[in-house]
Order: structure tokens, then sequence, then C-alpha cells
């Protein structure tokens, strides 16, 4: 069945692809004859540089891309939540000409992508996970420019505390401080990110865009670790210098991205460009004016009871609040929140489950399924949001004692007044992070199967729907389109790659 839709798809193309140009042959015979003068961009027999002819292209790509009313970038997704296994999802960029692929964290905590430079001395060379690191040089790229401190993108964002600039160097740098203590320094640089852009029925355009992003020249804390070690940090915030809202103001993508982390086997997941879409997804606003995604956290369930605790606990005032994090691996709790949680808990388990004290956490030791014994949470949210934690969403695995498994509380008490909902949460569910309506949501899925991705336009508009499956951490796709505009922007692109020479 699939190799008939295929067939019968690109029948479809050609088809108006034909229609279309036996209009235009038609169209032709009532217009008077005449001659139109072509004029060569490059001389016939003048030199002309490979790069020269490339700028070119690229200009033309630039164009089309601006051209077009939406697309969405799918990345390949690896690593898990499993802090005793992976404990970060990471996924692949691809920076500089000619291209260097670099595997950079999935952080929605955060703001800026950077990848580690090579001119750092005190940067890990090697990672416990398995994947070989790149070091980014600008100095090999032909199309990296550096960012200094004369420059207007400079002058924006050196007031912010993520820019500073150096007199010395006349370089516009930044420096970084993340929760669990670890940081980096370096400077911005302007080069190419490629990515394929889905557009239509199984079409995939290789395009690429101009960004702004960090290349880090010392690392700090657990970012200098050998075990975990990656590339750099991709930042999915909503300030103006993410990747997300930097190709969304240039209406590549739409300002919306969505992910689905699978938590289970090996991990990996979904993580795209643009919205995906299920009539289970819930959604919550965002508390506006802050620097990350903070929501309205209002209440705590277990077993269908409501925990004790004050509202205001979750409340967003000062350095308290409630943020979905994807770079964070378990999930925090504020401190007043934290004992009326684990003791609900505590009293709802099957007697059964003999209760123990690890290493200053509250365990439990079970000898069956915890999805049997232990009870449903509920995190409810404004505008009657709830998001249902199932016990592998709120418990870890840590081992086994005295033959029984040893399931521990994954939530962190957290004395700063913060709750976070790291990836211990968010795994095993759609989230969609629409910046442009200021909302988060949510849906249960099984994050191995397929997903319907919607395309919108600069302006937000629905245009069409499909769907997108990656098969774990693999980068393979599948886009099956089945609205019949698809045909008609199919038919546009192909009236404009088909005339390459004209401007």
């Amino acid at each position: 069945m699939g190799c008939r839709m295929k067939f019968l798809n690109m029948v479809l193309v050609v088809a108006a692809v034909m229609a279309a140009a036996a209009a235009v042959a038609v169209g032709a015979e009532k217009l008077p004859a005449g001659v139109l003068n072509l004029e060569r961009i490059f001389p016939l027999n003048g030199k002309v540089e490979l790069e020269e002819v490339r700028a070119r292209d690229r200009a033309r790509h630039a164009r089309m891309l601006q051209s077009f009313a939406g697309g969405i970038v799918n990345f390949p997704v690896v690593g898990s939540s499993d802090p005793y296994l992976v404990g970060l999802y990471f996924t692949k960029v691809r920076l500089g000409t000619p291209p260097r692929e670099y595997n950079v964290q999935i952080d929605t905590g955060s703001d800026i992508l950077w990848v580690t430079c090579s001119s750092c001395d005190d940067c890990p060379r090697t990672s416990g996970l398995g994947v070989e690191l790149n070091f980014y040089d600008a100095t090999i790229s032909s199309t990296a420019s550096p960012i200094s401190c004369a420059d207007q993108v400079c002058a924006s964002i050196v007031q912010t505390s993520s820019a500073e600039c150096s007199t010395e160097t006349n370089q516009c740098g930044y420096s970084f401080q993340y929760g669990d203590g670890s940081g980096t320094t370096g400077h911005y640089v302007a080069d190419l990110l490629y990515f394929d852009t889905v557009l239509g029925t199984s079409l995939i355009a290789n395009s690429s865009a101009p960004i702004i992003f960090g290349c880090s020249t010392s690392q700090s804390g657990d970012l200098t670790k050998t075990d975990r070690a990656i590339d750099g940090i991709f930042g999915f915030g909503q300030q103006g210098l993410s990747v997300i809202s930097q190709l969304s103001s240039h209406r590549i993508t739409p300002k919306v991205f969505s992910h689905c982390l699978k938590g289970e086997g090996n991990g990996g997941g979904i993580l795209v460009l643009g919205e995906i879409l299920d009539p289970r997804i819930v959604y919550s606003p965002l508390v506006p004016s802050q620097a990350h995604y903070n929501v309205y956290l209002q209440s705590i369930a277990v077993n269908g009871q409501l925990v004790p605790v004050d509202p205001s606990v979750f409340a967003t005032s000062g350095n308290r609040g409630t943020i979905v994090d994807s770079g964070t691996t378990l999930a925090y709790i504020a401190a007043e929140a934290y004992d009326p949680f684990v003791n609900a808990i505590t009293a709802a388990v099957s007697p059964s489950v003999r209760p123990i004290i690890s290493r200053g956490k509250p365990c439990f030791l079970v000898s069956s399924s915890i999805a049997e014994i232990f009870p449903p949470v509920s995190l409810n949210f404004d505008g009657g949001a709830s998001m249902a934690l199932r016990p592998a969403d709120y418990l870890v695995h840590m081992g086994f004692v005295e033959g029984a498994a040893m399931w521990c509380i994954g939530f962190e008490k957290q004395d700063q007044g913060v709750t976070i909902l790291g990836d211990l949460v968010l795994k095993d569910k759609i989230f969609v992070y629409d910046l442009a309506r200021q909302r988060i949501g949510w849906a249960d899925y099984d994050c191995s199967s397929s997903v319907n991705v919607s395309i919108t336009s600069g302006k937000d508009e629905f245009i069409n729907a499909g769907q997108l499956s990656v098969n774990h951490a693999s980068s393979s796709l599948l886009f099956n389109l089945w609205h019949t505009r698809t045909i008609i922007h199919l038919l546009s692109l192909v009236l404009m790659i088909g005339s390459p020479f004209l401007t």
C-alpha cells in the first residue's frame, strides 16, 4: 500500500506540472511573437571562482525559503532520561561550510546554541557516550564571520547577562552559568546552519540559514567530565538569539517547536521545529515576561486526593516558580511541597511495599510492577490542564536490595523555591512549545510512533498537516500529507527550481 501511495503521489505531481506546462503553452500561442534577451550572470570565457557560484546559489535558496509560507525542520534525537544510562537527550546540528556535525544537548532551559571551539584547552576530548567529539574552527569554514564589539547584534545582546564585549580581542563574548553549577565562556560567531526542511509529500529540501551561535573556549563543572561529554548545548529558550527565534523571525520555520522523548529502551524520540498535533493535547498559558518556560502549577493530586500545599508555593515571583526544562534529568519540587508530596505517595502505596531510606532519599523495595502498587499523580495547571504522572514518571530505579527492586522518589527537594519539571516527567509525552500563542501543551504518547505535524506560515496560519516518524535515534523520516493544497506547494517549488538561471 505504501508503494502505491508513493507512486500515486508521484503521478499527481507530474500530472500537475504537465498541466501547468500545457496551460503555459496554450497561453503562449495567443501572445505576439517576441524574443527575450537573456544575459549571462557569469562571462562565457571568464574564470569564475567556485565560491562565487556557491554564494549566488545560497542567495537564491534564501529567496526560495522566504517565498515559502512555512516548513518544518526535523532533528534526530538520541539519549534517554535514565541517569544511569545517559541522563540527557541530544541531537545533531550541522554548522559551517563545508558542514560538520556536532552533538548538542536539547535544552529548553537556556537560549543559546553553542559548540566547543577548537581553541578550548580544558574541554573534554573523549566521551563516555560513545560519540566522537568535534570542535568548531571558524578558520576552516568559508561562511564563518565573528561577531565584533561594533556589531549591532552585540550591541543589542550586551545589555543582557548573556553577552560581554572584550576590548582586547574585539570579540562579542558570553559567559553562562547553568543550574547544576557548570558553565561556559566563549564568543559569538555567525555561520550557516544546515538542516532538512520538510515542504510537502515526502519532499525534503536541503536548506541552510545564517545563524548566530556561541563558540566555547572554556568550560567548568560537569561540562568538563568525559562520561557524558558532548559538543555543546542547543538552547530552545524564547529569547532573540535562540535558534527557534532566529529562524522564525526570517519565516523559515513557524514560531513553535515540539518534542517527544522516549523513556524506555534505548530512548531517542522526535524533535521538530513545528507543531505536533494530537486531539488529546491540553494547553496551559506560559507566565509572561519570563526567561524560562514558566507555567502556572496550581496543585498536585496523589491518588485523586489534593496534596495539602499552599498554591503560592508554586507561583512565579522573584526566583520562585514552576519551569519546564528538558536540560534537567530528574525533577525538582519546592521544599515546602516536598514532604507533603512524599508522604502522600507513601500513604497510598500497597502494604506489600517496604519503605526505606537510601543515601538520604525515600525509597521503596518492591517485588512486582510499580504500575500496580504505586498511585497515579496529577499536576494541575492553569486553564484546567492536568498532567498525569505514572509511577515511572516520579520514581527512579536505583538497583536491587535483598533481591527486591529499589525505587526511589525522583523528585529532589529544591530549597530555592523553584519547581523544575525535567526529563523524568517530560518523557513519553508530546510537548508543544507554542511561542506565538504563549502557551505550552502536552499529551501522553508512545514516542516510538509517528506523529502528526502542522506546517504553519510566518503568520501562524494553518496550512496543512502530515505525519512525521523518526525511528528512535534515527534521522530517517516519513512525512505523508493528505491535503490537496500540498500539490500546489509542490508545483510552486518545481517551477522555481526549474528556472535556476532566471533572476
